[in-house]
């Protein structure tokens, strides 16, 4: 990473809310509380130190939750993907997907999908009367280009749709999928038969071809080559039974003539590149449909200013170090293009020491795939991949772990997984941590009961606000740079963008 002289300061502005606001997971109409700021922009470490301490984001706008006063807590949870290893369910949602990418199979029964993140506008509820206050404004420019598409999104024809797909066939090495270089790759769906073919041998089990050729091979290393090569004695094995890593689960082999094509493209989404923008209509639909059904919103809700504004704009500055990923640090989206149109999305952020998980939307009507759970597997392999590139990067941040919510525990279940002590910001494995939650619901996982927190940045941050003890100064105060506090005049009335270059040009003044 660059030194902190050589970035630009992070630009935060602190909202005072001493009130309790709905909760997005129990429901409480007045449980829940938090810290909040509006992040006009922020080094990629500057966030890294941050989710850190507990912090998390939704668009421009990052909270923190005050712990041991919320009704519901939400303790940061990270996976350590190199050691990763997926369980009996996770290995049923990845044959699941490969069934029907091979057959068009649709398993029948319960889905094992997870349970939904509240929407995003439920996450932080309270905070949003604060933000509309302040009538702050996020990329005027994104949303009126997407609102442009919408109004100008007619009938489709069948012969636009045949171009879009294979347009998006030819563009798969212009994207970039960011993920393994053997992605799942199929071709055209098989015409349908008219039952078994008699003059071909019937079909046997995998299991029976491999018991086949065991034999074969014994018989070949017996001296007379006679069936009796079957009992021949085993030599020792060199190497003990290794179980099927993920990678090779996900990515394992389709037939020729398999009935779906998948890809995964990584699409950086602030600033918006060209792939983005290309394909964010499609991907505000995918939205749009996925908040209908599955949180039950009228279609006049999900709007594109939502979209927009919680899925799309990020207060990170990207950087592409020589020793990052290749893609760089930032935000992005990770699309999922099944047969040439997009089925889910996951919005994530690349950061120093982490992939972390923002968000997940997907199109209902391939609910019975378990995208969230399939996502959270493919956003782990992609994490192990970036490791070979960027060393540091290790870890996969799931957001938050919420014990008091029963449904929201399935987090716990990506193994093994650590969670953040919220008094002294250390990470503990998280089956030293559930004891503890059983008992209560805000708990101080380390056990040292003299170890104290600190918090600190390593970066810099300019901090605009007009109280000088909120917890932003008080708490993170950098140990290399300093923290910057200047006064923002509540009455000034500006644009988006004429509020950033004025916040900038007094916040490089005071910096020096």
């Amino acid at each position: 990473m660059a030194s902190c002289a050589a970035l630009s300061p992070s630009l935060v502005e602190y909202f005072e809310g001493e009130d309790f606001y709905r909760c997005g997971y129990c429901k409480n109409e007045s449980g829940s509380r938090s810290h909040g700021m509006w992040a006009h922009s922020m080094t990629v470490q500057d966030y890294q130190d941050l989710i850190d301490r507990g912090w998390r984001r939704s668009g421009r706008y990052v909270y923190k939750p005050v712990m041991n006063q919320t009704c519901c807590p939400q303790y940061t949870i990270r996976c350590r993907s190199l050691q990763f290893q997926p369980s009996k369910s996770h290995k049923k949602v990845l044959k699941k997907m490969l069934k029907f990418l091979a057959k068009g199979e649709i398993s029948k029964g319960n889905c094992e999908d997870e349970p939904m993140e509240p929407s995003m506008e439920d996450a932080v509820a309270g905070d949003m009367a604060l933000i509309n206050k302040l009538d702050l404004q996020c990329d005027l420019n994104l949303q009126e280009s997407l609102e442009r598409e919408v109004k100008k999104k007619g009938k489709s024809t069948k012969k636009e749709e045949s171009n879009e797909f294979i347009q998006s066939q030819d563009k798969n090495e212009e994207l970039g999928s960011g993920e393994p270089s053997h992605a799942v790759d199929v071709h055209t769906a098989p015409k349908p038969g008219k039952g078994a073919d008699l003059s071909k041998p019937p079909c046997r089990k995998a299991k029976e071809i491999r018991k086949e050729r065991k034999r074969l091979k014994l018989m070949q290393q017996s001296p007379a080559g006679g069936p009796e090569g079957f009992q021949a004695p085993r030599e020792p094995k060199t190497k003990p039974n290794q179980p099927k890593s993920l990678e090779e689960l996900i990515f394992e082999s389709l037939p020729e003539d398999a009935s779906h094509k998948l890809e995964v493209r990584v699409v950086r989404s602030s600033p918006p590149s060209s792939q983005f923008k290309a394909t964010m209509l499609e991907s505000y639909q995918v939205y749009k449909r996925y908040q209908m059904v599955i949180h039950n919103h009228s279609p006049d809700e999900p709007t594109v200013s939502q979209f927009t504004g919680f899925l799309c704009t990020s207060p990170l500055e990207p950087e592409n170090p020589p020793n990052g990923p290749d893609c760089g640090y930032g935000s992005f989206h990770q699309q999922y293009w099944l047969d040439g149109k997009i089925i889910a999305v996951g919005v994530i952020d690349i950061l120093p020491y982490c992939v972390s998980s923002v968000y997940l939307y997907y199109d209902p009507d391939y609910s019975f795939l378990s995208l969230g759970v399939y996502s959270a597997l493919r956003e782990i392999a992609f994490t192990r991949q970036l490791h070979e590139k960027a060393s540091q990067l290790s870890y996969y941040y799931m957001g938050f772990y919420i014990h008091s919510c029963p449904k929201m525990r399935y987090k716990g279940h990506y193994r093994p997984s650590d969670l953040l002590c919220p008094e002294t910001y250390v990470w503990v494995p998280i089956e030293q941590c559930l004891p503890s939650l059983e008992n209560s619901k805000y708990c101080r996982f380390n056990q040292d009961p003299e170890a104290v927190g600190f918090d600190s940045w390593v970066g810099s941050v300019v901090h605009l606000s007009d109280n000088p003890h909120s917890p932003v100064t008080s708490h993170s105060r950098p140990s290399t740079c300093s923290v910057v506090t200047i006064a923002v005049p509540a009455t000034v009335q500006l644009s988006h963008g004429e509020r950033l270059s004025w916040l900038r040009h007094n916040a490089v003044a005071a910096h020096k």
